[in-house]
């Protein structure tokens, strides 16, 4: 039996280390709808978020600044008195404090602006400043060939040197075209502000929206993240069920199920234990080192 090491690191370490009695950490969480929001699982994902730990409003962001209503059209809703409204697209920002945990968190939801980024962005920034905000998380969906039936991909990046090395994460290596939430990410890890971003991978052959099995994914990585337990129970039920759905979906028409077992393989075997030249190498080191110790040199 291994003896317990009371320095070793958590198996999922949080975000930033325990504070310091009577101390508090704050956090925004950001998501944006649109082209960074495939099957809107991060904008749910945060809406989720919003509504478990009862955020308030505290501010907004000028639609008519940023946004050309003829491509992001407003809406119109009726209230519980029967009257009509016009719902405009904005974007919304919101505090709750986490009872029981030394926890902050500040909610950015909106829509990808149309225009003027780099102004949408700074005035983003100055709400980490007036909020104190003291790590930022983005989450962001993007449609890619997984298959529904198996866990999705989250992937999680940071700039920040010293998140990286807590979360035992990597500096992101895309290269291309990006959205609000890159252009965010990157303008407060300029600032200063610690920054992670979030990542679902949503099969592309069901990327109309809900997606709560990707949804679920996030706020899983969530959890890890900030260290704070969410009842994920009715989530998760709607997730199976989704998955249920896509599975009969799947068997009317065989050549979509011949292509999502394509991708199940594929996934399986990118999931194998790895046979690399170098873990082969490491192995046969092993090897070498065991028989050395059975088989002791002649004479010594």
């Amino acid at each position: 039996m291994n003896e317990f090491d009371a320095d070793a690191p958590a198996p999922h370490p949080g975000l930033f280390p325990v504070p310091a009695a009577g101390e508090r950490v704050t956090v925004m969480l950001a998501a944006f709808e649109g082209w960074n929001d495939a099957g809107e699982a991060a904008s749910d994902a945060l809406r989720y978020l919003r509504r478990a730990f009862g955020a308030q409003r505290v501010g907004s962001i000028d639609a008519d600044d940023f946004y050309d209503f003829q491509f992001t059209r407003p809406t119109v809703r009726q209230t519980g008195s029967g009257r009509r409204r016009i719902k405009w697209p904005t974007t919304k920002v919101s505090t709750a404090r986490v009872e029981g945990h030394p926890v902050d968190l500040v909610f950015v939801q909106g829509t990808e602006p149309s225009y003027r980024w780099r102004a949408f962005t700074d005035e983003l920034v100055e709400y980490l400043d007036d909020l104190e905000v003291d790590y930022l998380i983005v989450l962001g969906a993007l449609l890619a060939d997984v298959p529904h039936s198996r866990p999705i991909p989250v992937t999680a990046t940071s700039e920040n040197d010293e998140v990286r090395e807590r979360l035992n994460l990597e500096a992101s290596q895309y290269e291309g075209p990006t959205g609000i939430v890159g252009v965010f990410a990157d303008a407060a890890d300029h600032h200063g502000t610690p920054t992670v971003s979030v990542w679902a991978a949503v099969p592309h052959y069901v990327a109309q929206a809900p997606s709560p099995k990707a949804q679920l994914a996030i706020l899983h990585r969530i959890e890890e993240l900030l260290q704070i337990p969410l009842d994920t129970n009715e989530l998760a039920e709607d997730a199976e069920a989704w998955e249920r759905g896509v599975n009969e979906l799947a068997t009317e028409d065989p050549e979509v199920a011949a292509y999502i077992h394509q991708l199940e393989e594929a996934k399986d075997t990118a999931d194998l234990p790895e046979a690399s030249g170098e873990s082969i190498a490491r192995e046969f080191e092993r090897y070498l080192k065991r028989r050395g110790k059975d088989n002791p040199p002649a004479g010594g």
